[in-house]
């Protein structure tokens, strides 16, 4: 998560979800997924686990701390909407994103 993003259309990215699981081979060459796995075992790395799905709850807040407005990458590594992924938590996302509205969130699955 970055309050700065090297991708081109938008400015930062937001990943209170992390990792995925290939459904479709549509997923075949997932960015994420590689660049994730590269870190599976390293202690205290976000990617430790490397790409298996978890959530972040930690995170949560990260977009209060960010008073300038900005255009966020919701989920640039992962799909909120993933199977795995508790509607309760999803709605704990949407809660954090309407309660900055000095920002936009892109979504995207």
């Amino acid at each position: 998560m970055s309050d700065r993003s090297d991708i081109e259309w938008t400015d930062a990215t937001w990943n209170p979800v992390r990792g995925c699981t290939k459904i479709s081979p549509g997923c075949k060459f997932c960015y994420a997924e590689t660049f994730a796995e590269r870190f599976r075992g390293v202690p205290g790395h976000p990617f430790e686990q490397g790409f298996d799905l978890r959530l972040v709850p930690t995170a949560l807040d990260l977009p209060r701390s960010w008073w300038s407005g900005r255009l966020i990458f919701v989920n640039s590594v992962s799909d909120l909407f993933h199977d795995e992924v508790p509607l309760d938590y999803i709605a704990r996302v949407f809660r954090v994103m309407k309660e900055c509205p000095q920002h936009q969130f892109q979504v995207l699955t």
